[in-house]
């Protein structure tokens, strides 16, 4: 099931309203939300004691005041850390800055984010993408459908899909839960002309904007074989109105609310 306005793309915030807000917070998706995203995009990762989180990077060095893996972390010291300073560093000594809700700085989990959707005042969607390699390697995805299914969105009409770089990922989804939408990410051309033939016809095709850019007649090919594609991670005005000329179904996003009035303005 995907929501979005007739004739226009889905708009997908890609790990929240990234560009203004630190990605893959809490705050930076309910942003989103009330910026008038129809999807919410996350990357997940799996905690040492089996939990699954919205982080991008194999390491927290990036987005968070500490350093270490991920997968050697549990889910009581991920939460001790801050994940959201780094966007805004000298916020403390700005005395105009807003307060910010001690749990919007911690550690997203999947369970929490899939709540916050859930319970928002419409519908709304989620692109869960699987990062791999890992260690843990199946694990992710078996975790992630056994989570889905105490949502009940592991069926028929899911608001969810999920999405991989990697069609082993994909596949396993598929075995556990054949009715899902799933999305391959594409690229390079050459990555699909490897793959297409190992993916099943409804699989959703996941071509970054860069390759769309360089290649427009790729998206023609992939719409007269049946493809629904959707696209990241599309930001100007310029590759919005590309996307709905290549009759994109979905543009992942850091800039929704930008993403939201420039579509609607071309109705």
């Amino acid at each position: 099931m995907q929501h979005s306005e007739p004739g226009r793309p889905q708009v997908v915030a890609h790990r929240g309203s990234s560009h203004a807000n630190p990605e893959h917070t809490l705050g930076a998706y309910v942003a989103a939300l009330d910026e008038g995203a129809q999807a919410l995009e996350c990357d997940v990762r799996l905690t040492a004691d089996g939990h699954l989180v919205c982080v991008h990077d194999r390491r927290v060095d990036r987005t968070a005041n500490a350093r270490g893996l991920v997968s050697t972390m549990d889910l009581a010291q991920l939460d001790e850390l801050d994940f959201a300073s780094w966007k805004n560093p000298w916020a403390d000594l700005d005395d105009e800055a807003p307060e910010v809700d001690e749990e919007r700085r911690r550690v997203l989990t999947l369970r929490r984010l899939m709540e916050a959707a859930a319970d928002y005042d419409r519908p709304v969607d989620l692109a869960i993408e699987t990062k791999h390699p890992t260690r843990y390697g199946g694990l992710v995805e078996r975790r992630l459908v056994e989570l889905l299914e105490d949502f009940g969105w592991a069926g028929k009409g899911s608001p969810v899909r999920v999405m991989s770089f990697s069609w082993v990922a994909l596949n396993r989804v598929k075995r556990m839960a054949p009715d899902l939408d799933i999305v391959l990410l594409i690229d390079r051309l050459y990555a699909w002309q490897l793959t297409k033939n190992l993916t099943g016809q409804d699989w959703i095709a996941g071509p970054g904007i860069d390759l769309l850019r360089e290649n427009p007649r790729f998206a023609s090919k992939l719409r007269r074989n049946g493809r629904r594609i959707h696209v990241w991670t599309v930001n100007t005005p310029g590759d919005f109105d590309l996307c709905v000329e290549l009759g994109v179904e979905a543009v992942i996003t850091d800039r929704p609310g930008a993403a939201v009035a420039h579509l609607a303005r071309g109705v």
